[in-house]
């Protein structure tokens, strides 16, 4: 058995629904990266402010600052600006479309999502 690849990325996973955060923490477990997790706006932008992840995949809807209040203000802050986003939401593929990138989102992927795309669009943004 080979030893497992040293962690050098963090991303922290923003959701609300303990199901999502469960596939989505089974979708990153052979990656090698260090998983936060946040179940509110307020929260994910706290452990944003205190972690620097590489990469935020946030749910658009979460009780707190909302996924997209979330994005704006990691793209406020200096030290978070340059920080991928992508935006996981089931309020619809046009309304996700056409709202993501307004708020500075590098990607989005609507729910329900199939978890190899997923996966790859996360191996995209961390390269």
């Amino acid at each position: 058995m080979s030893p497992s690849p040293a962690v050098n990325k963090t991303i922290l996973i923003a959701d609300d629904d303990m199901d999502v955060l469960h596939i989505l923490r089974g979708l990153l477990r052979n990656k090698p990266v260090k998983i936060i997790e946040a179940t509110d706006g307020d929260e994910a932008m706290e452990k944003v402010l205190e972690h620097h992840p590489d990469l935020v995949i946030l749910d658009v809807m979460m009780p707190g600052q909302s996924g997209w209040e979330v994005c704006r203000n990691i793209r406020e802050h200096a030290s978070t600006k340059d920080t991928r986003v992508i935006m996981l939401t089931g309020i619809g593929a046009n309304m996700n479309e056409m709202t993501s990138p307004l708020y500075g989102a590098d990607a989005h992927m609507d729910k329900p999502f199939d978890v190899k795309a997923l996966s790859n669009l996360i191996d995209q943004q961390l390269a």
